[in-house]
């Protein structure tokens, strides 16, 4: 597998977390043993809290489609590293590139011991930040368990409006929020 990225497509600098893109040939290791000890070693940071190996979490959906398409490996999935530690303290990315419609949907997750410090809404914009920038982007969607009240409230407060729910196979029953890429802008990308 070999792609070809642009330097500002690899890593987002927020300003606590760098962002950094799961690349084609890290999906090789990730798919035979997640905890790889060459995993992440030149990259310049690590992974002691063992984020997405005991629970891969999106990794099993991830790999089908890197394999199918390496150049969208910026979309896809990134770890958040605590740039004043150098560790991963989650994941975030996108479900596939934008579909026929525009729609690009989000999903992310934090260690239970950085939750509730803000990193979530920090990788949400910076992700949705560099998404709306990318062909085709119109619309951001983030679908959350009515039952996930920390989710609920970081989707709302950002203004995301409720437009249905669905019936995930996995998760159950999820609300459907979504935003213009336009409107998006217009409220965050300006400031």
């Amino acid at each position: 597998m070999t792609a070809t990225f642009r330097g500002g497509d690899l890593v987002l600098h927020l300003p606590r977390l760098d962002l950094h893109t799961v690349l084609p040939e890290e999906y090789q290791l990730l798919a035979t043993d997640r905890a790889d000890a060459r995993l992440w070693i030149g990259r310049g940071f690590s992974n002691p809290l063992g984020h997405l190996i005991d629970d891969p979490g999106p990794l099993p959906y991830r790999m089908p489609r890197i394999e199918a398409d390496p150049l969208a490996a910026p979309f896809l999935l990134r770890m958040g590293v605590l740039r004043d530690r150098s560790i991963i303290v989650g994941s975030c990315g996108f479900h596939t590139r934008p579909d026929d419609e525009g729609i690009v949907e989000i999903g992310l997750g934090v260690e239970e011991s950085y939750r509730g410090r803000g990193l979530a809404q920090e990788m949400l914009h910076g992700m949705w930040a560099w998404v709306i920038d990318q062909p085709g982007v119109r619309t951001l969607r983030y679908t959350v368990s009515p039952d996930n009240a920390p989710s609920q409230a970081i989707i709302r407060t950002l203004g995301f409006a409720l437009v249905g729910v669905q019936q995930d196979e996995i998760d159950g029953p999820e609300d459907i929020f979504e935003m213009a890429a336009d409107e998006y802008r217009d409220r965050f990308a300006t400031r």
